[in-house]
């Protein structure tokens, strides 16, 4: 390509010329890695790249506030959009280390999963805490949580992550707490009481995990003969060509949201990229590459039925699900897993 004075005047060692234009702009999108960060990859970032909006640098982290904190003390901000859990979301919110955001600039609210928006962040997809088994295993089939504590029709070793988070929920709703009062109940002494007197009904029979990957190697090794455990996981197996199924009713689901790091210089473009990745098309992207719900309900009649049943927000699947509650958590959390531990280790 030639080019002419017409067009271009020389500036020092470079070329300045009227149709060439300025590279895209950076912005460095945080998320937690793994198979999520490729799912992310190929739904979002690099469409996101190709239409010329920007440039992702794309890095990862494991959920840290402090790495976080430690850029918006000193002013010298290095990530934009920070992939953050839902109890992170608050008390970053509430410490002042994410902008606060219009849900205005990210489409219709009603189009969405509720709970999509917060202050502070837009919910890029939903997991789900269930509980699988392995059919193969068992001559019955469980239903519920109730079927979980019920050791004389299913004998053998059950799994729970070790934790009271999801842990206190899964005992209390086994116990016939409705789901929709379930955070009324846990949140009294006489609830969580409660709860730990339900998991001390079948304390020896708990087999404890502590890694996401653990349930469906405990449970297609015939250690345990249900767990509870990340949908993710399950799905994850399932395509491997195990033979474990999920129930999806009493559910628990929450989302990971987009937060903007405080301070950044690039919080319009920022805001640009989360719009993107916001739409039908690219969550549908992602959900076929992941089975985590997509939180546009445009993006679920996108993919196919086989796709659709192992999706949290599936309709079917969410309607008999409760979403945690992040505050409760925030509230509570440190003395109920300090009580937890004190308890396990009995």
């Amino acid at each position: 390509m030639s080019l002419t004075l017409r067009t271009c005047i020389p500036f020092s060692l470079a070329l300045l010329c009227t149709g060439v234009f300025a590279a895209p702009q950076d912005l460095t999108v945080i998320s937690f890695g793994g198979v999520t960060k490729q799912a992310q990859d190929k739904a979002y970032f690099q469409p996101f790249n190709a239409s010329g909006a920007g440039r992702i640098v794309a890095g990862e982290y494991n959920g840290e506030l402090s790495k976080i904190k430690a850029m918006v003390d000193v002013g010298h901000t290095s990530w934009d959009v920070v992939e953050v859990e839902s109890p992170e979301l608050l008390r970053g919110c509430d410490a002042g280390l994410f902008e606060k955001l219009d849900p205005a600039s990210f489409g219709d609210q009603s189009q969405f999963v509720p709970g999509t928006f917060t202050e502070c962040g837009v919910a890029t997809y939903v997991w789900s805490m269930v509980m699988a088994f392995d059919q193969n295993k068992l001559t019955k089939t469980p239903s519920s949580w109730a079927d979980f504590w019920n050791v004389n029709d299913f004998p053998g070793k059950r799994g729970l992550r070790k934790g009271a988070k999801y842990t206190l929920e899964i005992a209390l709703l086994a116990d016939g707490v409705a789901p929709d009062q379930l955070y009324k109940v846990l949140n009294t002494p006489e609830g969580v009481s409660r709860a730990f007197a339900k998991l001390d009904k079948i304390k020896s029979n708990i087999q404890w995990w502590e890694a996401g990957a653990q349930p469906a190697q405990w449970l297609i090794a015939g250690d345990v003969v249900m767990s509870a455990a990340y949908n993710g996981r399950i799905a994850s197996a399932q395509k491997e060509g195990m033979n474990l199924s999920i129930v999806w009713p009493q559910s628990l689901y929450d989302p990971e949201y987009w937060a903007v790091v405080k301070g950044t210089p690039n919080k319009a473009l920022a805001e640009r990229f989360i719009a993107f990745a916001s739409q039908p098309q690219t969550q549908k992207v992602f959900s076929e590459n992941i089975p985590y719900g997509p939180v546009h309900r445009q993006a679920l009649a996108l993919l196919p039925q086989q796709v659709q049943q192992q999706l949290p927000t599936a309709e079917a699947n969410i309607a008999k699900a409760r979403a945690v509650d992040a505050e409760f958590w925030v509230d509570h959390g440190e003395e109920l897993e300090e009580r937890f531990n004190a308890w396990a280790a009995r």
